[in-house]
Parts: C-alpha cells; structure tokens; sequence
C-alpha cells in the first residue's frame, strides 16, 4: 500500500459542500431498503425567516437519528417543508410596502397576494441553503409548502369535514385581538408576562339616589362597555341590592346588579364591574344572567361609535387618561394603587392583547382531545423523556375550542360564503359561484384565513398525498418519530394528534421526543434584544457542520434546556480535528504495507474491538431512546480515551518498534484500518462530513459512508476479561506515568520498575509487558510475586506506588538527583499547605458558606479535599526518599 496523505490541517470548508453534493447527486437521502420504514416530517420553519440556533439543534437532532436509522437498512423518509406563516410573512411584506410608501389596502388583495408569493420564493431558498449547509440529509424531492397545490386541497377537505360532522361552527366570541396585526389569536398564541400596572378603585352610584359601591379595575376605559356590576349571593354585605341598578360613570346609563358565584368575596370590596365584551369572565357570566354585550373597540385599537362622543377614535391609553381625568373631576374616582400583573401579548409583534367581541370561526376541540387522549392512554404515542405526558394530559382536559379565523390576506382562504339573497353560509370544497340553497349568484366569500395552524396540523399526512390514497400515503403514513421543542406542545404536537386520528383514524407518529431551548450560558432565551443570539451559519463557518452538531448533540441533556455560547463549539471542533489528526497519522503510516486477510489478533487487538462492541452497544440504546448526550459523550469517550491515548500508541509496538518483521506491521495495520473504519461508521450520525470525508480515503472501504452498516453489538467480540486485565494496566500505566511528571523526570529518561503481583494480574503484565515499557516509558521491568507486609520489603532507592491487588516500585534515586527532588517536594508541600490554610479559612467563614452559591461552596470543599490528597501523597514520596 502507498501512504495516504490528508491534508495537515482539518478544514471542513474544502470539503462539506462537496460531501453534501454527492450525497444529494447519489440520491442517498432517498428511501431505500425493505422492511418498517423510519419516518420523520421536519417541523416546518417560518418560510420568511431565517434559521436561528433552535431550529439548528431542531434539525440537529432530527439528522442524527435519521442518519442512524439508515445506517441500520430501514428504508428513511425525512420530508422537509416550509410553513407559510400567514401573521409573520404578512408582516414582513407590509414593512417592505411601507419602505416604499405603500400599504396593502391601497394596493389590493391579489396583488398584495402576488408581492407575498415573490417574497416566500426568495426566503425559500434560503432556508433550503441553510438547511443544506448544516448538513440536513432531508428527501429534498419530497419537499412540500403549507400552501402548495396537494396541502391546500387537504386544508380544504378537513375545513369541510369538521363542518359536516358538526366540529365547526361560526358564531360571537370573545376572542384574543391583535390590535397591530388586525387579527384573532388563538389562546395559545397569546404570551402572557408580568407588568407593572394599577389598580383604580371607583364608586358607582345606586339610581335611586340611595349611596354606591365602590369596587377596582386596572382598565378603567372599558367602564364604557359595563352592563351590570356583580355580587356574590351569599355575601351579607350585598343582600339588600336585589333588584337595584346603578349609573354607569360618564355614560349614564342604568345597569343592574347581579348575583353570581363567580365574584371573589374576599377581593376589595366584593364588588366587579361587568364588561362581557372586554373579558372572558365577564363574557361567561353575562351569558347566564342574559346580559348585552357592548364592544367599545375598533379593530385597529381605538375606541368606536359604542362610546360617548367625546373618546371615540381614541386609543385605548389616551382613553384611559381621559376617562380618568373625567372621573375624578365628577367624584367617582377613590384612589390608584401600583401593582403588578400578568398581561398577555401577541406572539409575533407584541403588542398587548385586547379581549375583543367579534365574529369568528372555532373547531370544537373537546371532542378530537377525548380521542387524543384514548391514544396516549393506548400507549400509542411515547413521550421522551416522560415529564411531557403530564403536559400533553392537562392541556387536552382542560381545552377550549379553537379560533381558526385569522383577518389577514395570506394564507388558506376560508372555503365559506355567505348568500347576499337567502342570509345562509355555504362552505364547499371547489369554489362556488351561487348559493345552494337559493340559487342566487349574489354570494360573496369569506374574506379572512384560516389560523397557520390549521394547516400545520395536517402536515404528517398532508405531506406524503392525503386525501388522496397515494403510494407515499400507503408506505410512509403513520411517520415514526417526531422532533420538536417543548414550547410548541399546544401549538402544533397536541393538535396534530387529534387530527392524524380524526382523519387517518391512526396517530400520526409514535416518538415524541421533546428537546430543550437554547438558551445562553445565564439561562437566557437567545434574542435580538438582548444580543445574545447566535447564528448557525457563522457558528458552521467558524468551526465547521460536524462540530455544530456534536457540541449540540454531546449538551443536549434528556429535559434539560442547551446552556451554550460561542466557544462551546471549540469542544465539536477539537473533537472533529482529534479523528482527523488520529486518522491522517494512520494514513501516512501506511507506506509498504501489505493488505492481510483476517489478520491474527493480539491481547490489545481484541480489547479495543470489545471497545468499540461496547461503545456500539451504548450509542444503539441512546440513539433508540432519544439520549443524544449519551451516544456523543460514549464516542468522545471511546476515541479519545481508548482509541487513541491507548490503542493507537499500542500499535507503535508493532508498527515502529525496530526488529518487527515486515508481516507483524502488515497485520497490525490491517487491525488499525479495520477498527478506524468502523470507529467511524459509529461516529457518523454525529460528525457526518469529516467521518464521510476519512472513510472515502481507506484503502479497506468501498461506497459511501451515509449507506453503509452501522456497527451492531457482537456477543462474540465482548471481552470482559480482556477489558478487566486492561483496566489493570491502564492503572499500572497511570500511576507511573503520574510520578514521572511529579518528579519531573522526561519521556527520554527509561525508568527501572518492580512490580509485585500474583494470580490473573501477573499473567496480564508478563503477556503484555512489551506494551507497558512502551507505554510507561519502563526500561527494566522486574515482576515479582506478592509479599506480604513486613520491615524492609521496599526496595532502596524507590519510591513505591499501590494499586488494586498490585504493588509498583520505581528505582527513582536511578533517575533523578534525589537531593534536588526532595527540595521540590518540600517547596509543594510549602506551596500546598499555605492554600489549604486559606481554603479552611475560607469555609470555615460562615458568612461565606451561608451567602455564596451552593456550587461555588461545593467546588471550593471539593479543591480542598484534592490539596490535601495531593500532600498526603507528596509526604508520602518525601517519606520513601
């Protein structure tokens, strides 16, 4: 064989593009193989945003258990996608039409839709770009868009559906309005976050003359809209006020008082006002006692015609200024106190949320949860880790019908129309052009769309051709695993369960597995605001796509939020550079070697085989439960402890060691090729392009890496006992390799040992005794049986060091000048004994140990106990000397 020659340096730029072409080229990305197949749908990115750290652990995650599904011979499906995002892609088109000093309305609906069209087609290929550079091995040609031909057909038939079976209805609701984005919200797409605020305390006088009440508010201009104030039935305090009314401030108006259980008795003064178009509560309780609702608000914020003249067109905080002022200048107002209090905000720009009185479309989600949640109890659907099912539990028993009505121009037009002539509604799966129950062609179509998550619900089946029964359909459908962050679990995972069985009668996946966020290394959401966002691309042309995604991988703990900044990634890249320099220094070794067939084995041959057995084993159990930390910090582990600190400086013995035939380093380089290919077939779904990029170059491989075998635990190459007597030389090994560097003695200077064993320790090291000098640096090795304790029994001139059932003596006065080793010693003791002094001053300081960080203090006790190892073992040394 000739040597190979990597290149000195690892530099993912000269080869992930390349790498990804050819696996997209070879269509490796597509299903093949027989058998269950493995499916994921990717949760589909916003298509007018730009991928940020999330969606790359998102993507992350999905690539490493696809990648190791394949490897496996499952036919794998991972089917990317885009979402259309109807509130935040019309955002981004209405600030490009104000840069030009335009606006929508001026413009029109269709050409409006035509500019939103033009901006998703240049986002899209951005994300896709994106996508590729992360090294997502996605179906390319299976790709779909939420609002593509096939998935709008879908959105369509189950709009229909649910209006057939009597699972939609429109109606007066009180809804969650987004005064800038012009729009309902769903109740989880409302953000609720603690604000300073005030409670204004008001008195409302009885009509007849006969005193008030007084009772609280923090929105005093929604006063306008009250139509009753309220009591409890059983408070004493209110007995007497049935059948009483009182004067609503500024507007004059008589509104009754009613009697409800509703009303907090121990709250203020256990008097509400009533305001049934501004509050869901107020909304509930007016509906039992037959009160109107009075909507003070127009769309856009500002008050209407429902109000006294002198506040319309006002916003709601110039309003309250006024009803304020006008309050105390007529004598209701009593006092105003600071408090604070949850205020809920939209989603997507922020702005708070007004309960809002409108017409709207709803899903009735009561009947799809029961389903959902007979499916969980099924055990047709697994969470990972399990806290989530708690969530997924809760929020389907306590669910509210669905607002699916959005007031926007982009997005799934509502397939209804109202009839001019006859006053009935029609929803239909084709476009209609008279109404069906009069005949007329006076009929207009709904103006709003339906909610994005109306189409993300159906995108497991959508996707792969439902409604119609299409091959994908028949192979792919249920999926297998779905991917996502916990902050979706409402949005998007809850409710594509109900209607994969709403209309598939199947769960539209089994795996759940819900990741963390990202967050900094303070526990920080990552965000504009607060500057602490990192970009996946800048972080993939820092460091590369591999060590992107192992430090993802390696810190992405079961339930726990991923704590990272930039210079976590150093540990990926130094990780991804450690198999490369590893694999490079096999390579140009390779110079005149011979192939061998089934080259015999030696001890350490076939204790790094058990290795990388074990290693195979740990990282199929986490892949199969989702313990992506664990599988990366097992191939951390393996490679750079046993693979290359030990096995590969093994092999020096036969491949460097002068006097070694020609046959002996043909045979160890046919074992160190052999265990480098699968050491990186293990790694691949980890570090796909530097693993794909090494493995192309073996002399001992064939194809390409995406495809081939993932290494499978092999009863037959377990070596428990191989494994135990390395342990032990590794032990032996370490031990002196720690007193050379105590005493300063260099790698150059051959040391003279005696070691004293027996039984199956003895028989290791005298079957492995070459590899020990070679590894401890030992010149003269002398093995000796055990001998029990007694006066005299340590050799002169060493200085002794024990083990597990073993005993190691170095002849260190043969060395060293033990005069000048005794001075050092006795300086670190010095050295070390003044920094125990400080630490036991230190904790001893119950200022200290009450006040500081829980971990801080437990670090510090944890030095201390090291410090003082450290001396105990110094003593121990100068005692010997």
């Amino acid at each position: 064989m000739k040597a190979i020659e990597l290149a000195k340096a690892y530099d993912p730029k000269s080869f992930e593009d390349r790498i990804y072409a050819r696996w997209k080229e070879q269509g490796a990305f597509k299903p093949a193989g027989s058998g269950r197949p493995f499916v994921v749908v990717i949760p589909p990115p916003n298509v007018t945003g730009v991928l940020h750290l999330g969606h790359g652990l998102n993507n992350t995650l999905q690539d490493i258990v696809v990648r190791f599904h394949r490897m496996r011979g499952e036919p794998v499906l991972w089917l990317p996608g885009t979402d259309h995002a109807g509130i935040a892609t019309q955002n981004v088109v209405e600030r490009r039409l104000k840069e030009r000093g335009e606006n929508r309305r001026e413009l029109g609906r269709e050409k409006f839709l035509e500019e939103t069209w033009k901006v998703k087609n240049e986002h899209h290929a951005i994300i896709s770009e994106q996508l590729a550079r992360i090294g997502a091995s996605v179906d390319w040609s299976r790709e779909r868009f939420t609002m593509d031909e096939g998935l709008s057909r879908a959105v369509r038939e189950v709009f229909v559906s649910l209006y057939e079976r009597e699972l939609l209805y429109k109606g007066n609701y009180l809804v969650n309005w987004c005064t800038s984005c012009g729009t309902a919200l769903a109740d989880d797409e409302v953000e609720h976050e603690d604000m300073p605020g005030k409670m204004y305390h008001l008195r409302y006088f009885f009509t007849d003359g006969s005193g008030c009440v007084e009772l609280a508010t923090t929105r005093p201009e929604t006063l306008l809209g009250d139509t009753a104030v309220a009591v409890h039935p059983e408070d004493g305090r209110y007995a007497g006020l049935a059948g009483k009314t009182v004067v609503l401030p500024l507007a004059g108006r008589d509104i009754p008082v009613v009697f409800d259980t509703y009303v907090d008795r121990a709250f203020g003064t256990g008097v509400v006002k009533i305001t049934p178009a501004h509050d869901p509560n107020d909304w509930e309780l007016a509906k039992r006692h037959g009160l109107a609702a009075i909507n003070i608000l127009n769309g856009d914020g500002t008050l209407n015609g429902e109000v006294p003249e002198k506040y319309r067109g006002m916003t709601v905080e110039a309003a309250r200024a006024a009803v304020l002022d006008d309050l105390k200048a007529g004598g209701w107002y009593i006092k105003e106190e600071a408090i604070t209090h949850a205020v809920g905000h939209c989603y997507r720009c922020h702005t708070v949320i007004e309960p809002f009185l409108s017409e709207q479309w709803f899903v009735r989600m009561r009947p799809l949860a029961e389903k959902a949640l007979e499916s969980w109890r099924r055990g047709e659907i697994v969470f990972y880790p399990k806290k989530w099912e708690n969530t997924y539990r809760h929020w389907l028993e306590n669910i509210r019908d669905w607002c699916v009505s959005r007031q926007l121009w982009w997005g799934h037009r509502i397939p209804a129309w109202d009839c001019k002539d006859c006053g009935e509604t029609a929803v239909s799966r084709s476009d209609i052009t008279a109404c069906p129950h009069c005949g007329s062609a006076n009929i207009e179509q709904d103006p709003d769309v339906l909610d994005t998550w109306f189409s993300s619900w159906l995108w497991p089946f959508s996707t792969l051709g439902w409604p119609e029964e299409t091959a994908d359909f028949a192979a792919y459908y249920p999926t297998t695993a779905l991917v996502t962050a916990y902050d979706i679990i409402f949005f998007w995972v809850s409710r594509m369960i109900m209607a994969g069985l709403e209309f598939t009668g199947k769960a539209p996946f089994r795996d759940i597995y819900i990741h963390g966020l990202v967050r900094d290394k303070q526990g920080r959401k990552m965000s504009k605001s607060t500057g602490n966002g990192l970009d996946p691309l800048e972080l993939v042309d820092e460091f590369g796509a591999d060590a992107l995604k192992f430090t993802l991988a390696f810190m992405c703990a079961q339930g726990q939020d991923v704590l990272v900044d930039k210079d976590s990634f150093r540990m990926g890249s130094k990780f991804a550079n450690k198999i490369w320099n590893a694999s490079r220094y096999i390579l140009m070794n390779l110079e005149g070697r011979e192939p061998v067939d089934a080259p015999a084995l030696l001890p350490v041959d076939k204790w790094i085989y058990s290795r990388l057995n074990s290693a195979a084993k740990t990282m199929e159990e986490a892949f199969l439960s989702y313990r992506y930390n664990d599988a990366a910090q097992a191939a951390y582990e393996y490679f750079w402890n046993d693979f290359c600190d030990w096995y590969v400086e093994a092999t020096k013995l036969s491949m460097k060691s002068a006097g070694q035939s020609a046959a002996e380093k043909d045979r160890a380089a046919a074992v160190l090729l052999d265990v480098l290919a699968g050491s990186l077939r293990l790694f691949h779904p980890l570090l796909p392009f530097v693993t794909e990029e090494i493995y192309s170059k073996l002399p001992n491989t064939r194809g390409m890496l995406i495809t081939e075998p993932y290494p499978r635990y092999d009863e037959g190459r377990a070596d428990p006992a191989g494994e135990r007597d390395f342990v032990f030389l590794q032990d032996m090994v370490r031990m002196i390799r720690f007193l050379r560097a105590e005493c300063v003695i260099g790698n150059e200077k051959k040391l003279r040992i005696l070691a004293r064993l027996g039984g199956e320790q003895e028989r290791a090291l005298k079957q492995n005794e070459g590899l020990v000098k070679l590894l401890a640096g030992i010149g003269e090795l002398e093995i000796a049986a055990a001998v029990s304790g007694g006066e005299g029994r340590r050799p002169a001139g060493s200085i002794g060091l024990v083990g597990a059932g073993f005993e190691v003596f170095v002849f260190i006065a043969e060395a060293v000048d033990t005069a000048a080793l005794k001075q050092k010693f006795a300086k670190d003791l010095e050295r070390d004994r003044k920094f125990i002094a400080g630490l036991r001053t230190k904790l001893a300081n119950d200022q200290f140990t009450r006040n500081a960080p829980a971990e801080l203090v437990a670090a510090e006790r944890a030095k201390l106990e090291g410090c003082l190892k450290k001396t105990d073992k110094i003593e121990s040394y100068l005692r010997e000397l």
